[in-house]
């Protein structure tokens, strides 16, 4: 018999594609639900995890801003590609996300296996639609006149994400991915409770050929994170899908200021089919006049 001691895993943040801890120093500690739907975290302690301050969301959100052009301009191929590769790296790490998912939800080792399972899967059909989104969202547009009237879908920037609660990967994954291939750089905020399997999605994240800064994770007070971003006048967008209602409101009334698109929360099954909604929430549409024959 062995009387090696394991070796505890230290989780920290993925900002601009590298690992810092919170600028704050500051963690707190998860535990392992008890029951699938239990949001108390009573169980065993499974590790530290930074508690991010306004700093960290600030930093994020710089990171993300830099990263917009290159992902934006990238073909939309590209992104396709990067999207896939994120899929066959988390495809060989399943056994570790199951566990984690497990933990994280209180569920058995079937359920969440199905749960990352569903997670990859849906990475892969979201990088189907990266030269497809176009054509649903755009159009050849008929005018009065000697003139094509053309209009296009454009990423619409930096989109600050409330990643749900009681979703701790599967949810994650379907809020992240539908903005990132369009083109647009996410700064997300992790479920409160159960924040360690989207702390360990940005390890695949780092070795997926995926840009630094065009995802960030921040894990920590949902609130605390919530309200710089909602206020920041460098973020275009924001996903309130982790907000309660009250919350949801508070960060709304903060998006106003500069005019923010918001995507608000609603009841979601997140095993269900996602549809395009997410997809054509954060594009804006650029219509182009050119006079016909020149």
């Amino acid at each position: 018999m062995s009387d090696r001691l394991g070796v505890l895993k230290t989780y920290k943040l993925f900002v601009g594609g590298k690992f810092p801890r919170s600028e704050s120093g500051r963690v707190y500690e998860v535990t392992a639900a008890t029951s699938a739907g239990d949001t108390a975290g009573e169980g065993a302690w499974l590790a530290n995890a930074p508690l991010s301050s306004r700093k960290d969301a600030r930093d994020a959100v710089v990171a993300a801003r830099k990263a917009f052009g290159g992902w934006s301009g990238a073909t939309a191929y590209n992104r396709g590609q990067i999207l896939y590769r994120i899929a066959e790296m988390l495809e060989g790490r399943r056994g570790q996300f199951a566990a984690e998912v497990a933990d994280a939800e209180g569920l058995s080792a079937a359920e969440a296996a199905a749960q990352v399972d569903a997670a990859i899967d849906r990475w892969v059909w979201y990088a189907g639609w990266s030269d497809k989104v176009a054509q649903i969202a755009g159009s050849a547009n008929p005018v009065a006149g000697p003139f094509f009237n053309l209009s296009t879908p454009e990423p619409t920037g930096v989109v600050a994400v409330l990643a749900p609660q009681e979703s701790s990967f599967l949810g994650l994954v379907s809020v992240i991915a539908p903005a990132v291939v369009t083109g647009n750089t996410v700064v997300v905020a992790t479920s409160e409770r159960a924040p360690l399997p989207a702390l360990s999605l940005g390890e695949v994240l780092a070795t997926s050929d995926l840009p630094g800064g065009v995802v960030n994770v921040l894990s920590g007070r949902t609130a605390e994170i919530a309200a710089p971003l909602a206020a920041h006048q460098d973020v275009n967008a924001i996903d309130l899908a982790g907000a309660d209602a009250a919350l949801a409101k508070d960060l709304e009334t903060a998006a106003a200021d500069n005019l923010k698109r918001v995507l608000r929360p609603s009841a979601t099954d997140w095993t269900a089919d996602p549809g395009t909604d997410r997809l054509l929430a954060f594009l804006e549409t650029k219509t182009v006049w050119h006079p016909i024959g020149i």
